[in-house]
């Protein structure tokens, strides 16, 4: 018997447990997590960003309490915890001209909900970053502070082991479905059969939350999608101090260490099994890599070094997060379908999904918007900011 179950014990799962054993000491806290490596997991094989340059508002609110969250660690989840070593190079983001407007709307959405965004048009975008090459730009923004990239595993280990330390319990265990009674879940059912009771269950089981959802005879619309990143030496391109760049031909590029990771949004961008994850290989020299050389002629010699293949819980309805209590479902509290962004909102969505949990209600930040409901209707709450 446990007060709370949490069925995913990745970052969502343990920003969660952390959040709820901290707000109400001696809460029976149950972390279930199928496999404790994380080695296929979205939290592992992240690139590990954050940022405030979205679309939606409500985005821009979660990043920014993260970002307080992730600077100053310790200082929340106390001695001993890992230095997240955050880097502040900033996102860049590209427009051509046809996307040029709906960036300056994003900006001034931004800026509006408290972001540093600057627009740059192409010669202060030349000035500031002279190695690449601009055709076909007509705008850029620019986040100077507030964006970059930190250590993933490390955001996970600390919430994982202060929750630990407040009492939560960690288990290897696979959940092979949610148990009701009466309409109500009440548990979950493992793999070897044991049933485990349970006063509220949290699903923060990432690509395979659809999985458990159709047990229960409804639909959620999440589901895999495949990401390809490549690690690449380029050793004409040496810029540790270059931002995050997103380039509206198709793909990304940052600086990780003396090399370089990238990756591209696919055309052809199908769900995918949950246990796929054999990179895409042929997206380097057939996508990526002409249209990186075509924006910084740097990269003309480029060596792949690694690739990994990773997935996100893609919310086909919007590409925003799901949080908080399923109406359908009494004592279910979902934290789902958080489409690439996930891994920089998981202070947030632990401590909103502990609030209602706890309260009945959000207290920090309003994630109404981002509820069951609106899933339920079918009334989009869109992100169109999506990596």
């Amino acid at each position: 018997m446990a007060d709370v179950v949490i069925v995913g014990g990745g970052v969502m799962g343990a920003a969660s447990a952390f959040w709820l054993t901290r707000m109400q000491p001696g809460l029976r806290v149950t972390v279930l997590e199928r496999d404790p490596t994380h080695a296929m997991a979205a939290t592992a094989l992240s690139v590990a960003s954050i940022r405030q340059q979205f679309s939606n508002p409500l985005n821009v609110a979660i990043s920014r309490f993260g970002l307080e969250v992730i600077r100053d660690f310790a200082a929340l989840v106390g001695p001993g915890a890992p230095a997240l070593g955050l880097r502040e190079n900033g996102y860049l983001f590209l427009a051509g001209s046809a996307s040029a407007p709906a960036m300056r709307a994003a900006v001034a959405v931004q800026r509006a909900a408290g972001a540093a965004t600057e627009l740059l048009e192409p010669d202060a975008l030349a000035s500031r970053f002279p190695w690449l090459a601009l055709g076909g730009v007509a705008l850029a923004s620019f986040g100077p502070q507030g964006e970059g990239w930190f250590d993933n595993m490390g955001l996970l280990a600390g919430f994982r082991d202060a929750a630990r330390a407040q009492w939560a319990e960690w288990r290897r265990a696979e959940v092979a479905a949610l148990v009701t009674r009466g309409g109500r879940v009440t548990g979950v059912r493992l793999g070897d059969g044991e049933e485990i009771v349970a006063g509220a269950v949290v699903l923060a089981a990432g690509t395979r939350a659809a999985g458990l959802m159709a047990g229960l005879g409804a639909d959620w619309p999440v589901e895999p999608r495949k990401r390809t990143v490549f690690l690449i030496d380029a050793p004409d391109a040496r810029h540790p101090e270059a931002p995050l760049l997103v380039d509206h031909t198709g793909f990304y590029l940052r600086p990780e260490g003396q090399h370089w990771l990238c990756a591209t949004v696919p055309d052809d961008d199908p769900a995918t099994d949950v246990e796929d994850f054999e990179p895409r290989l042929q997206e380097f020299e057939e996508v990526v890599w002409p249209r990186l050389w075509a924006r910084a002629p740097e990269f003309a010699a480029v060596k792949v070094l690694r690739a990994w293949a990773g997935q996100y819980d893609f919310n086909v309805l919007d590409q925003n997060a799901i949080v908080g209590p399923h109406p359908g479902f009494p004592g279910l509290f979902v934290l789902s379908g958080f489409s690439g962004h996930g891994l920089q909102q998981a202070p947030a969505m632990g401590r909103g999904l502990a609030e209602v949990l706890l309260t009945g209600g959000f207290r920090t930040l309003d994630l109404g918007p981002l509820g069951v409901e609106r899933v339920l209707a079918g009334r989009a709450f869109p992100e169109r900011a999506v990596v």
